[in-house]
């Protein structure tokens, strides 16, 4: 059912449900993964004086993904990591429709019941209303 899922994360110490819960899925389905980082834009700075300083980040979120990936490598899941540059909710978008991704598995904080407004300006509920496919948040 889900050929390809892809896995944005954002480095945290908090991935941890969300990757185990996305390789179970792609163990069980037989799926292929796609773990993605994107580093926030400055919109404020033009590019141009911080491209040393994204590419210093790019390399160290590949890394990271790439250690990330090892649970999975090891589980015979076929993986790849992708960091990307530019707004996070755009460019998690715009990867799930070119990459053609049957399935979104993302990271969610705990929304408080009774807070007014909580949790509708976050990344995973933007991705939510924006993507195509199937977007499983994990908590």
């Amino acid at each position: 059912m889900f050929k390809h899922v892809l896995v944005p994360i954002d480095l945290s110490d908090r991935n941890e449900r969300t990757l185990r819960t996305a390789r179970q899925i792609a163990e069980r389905m037989g799926s292929r993964v796609t773990l993605l980082h994107v580093v926030h834009r400055i919109d404020a700075i033009p590019e141009t004086e911080l491209r040393t300083f994204y590419r210093q980040l790019e390399t160290k979120s590949k890394r990271k993904l790439e250690q990330e990936a090892q649970p999975f490598v090891r589980a015979k899941v076929s993986t790849r990591a992708v960091v990307l540059v530019g707004n996070p909710v755009a460019e998690i978008v715009r990867t799930a429709t070119s990459a053609k991704a049957d399935l979104i598995v993302m990271g969610s904080h705990r929304v408080r019941p009774g807070r007014t407004g909580g949790g509708f300006g976050t990344t995973s509920y933007k991705v939510g209303l924006l993507c195509q496919c199937p977007v499983l948040l994990v908590k």
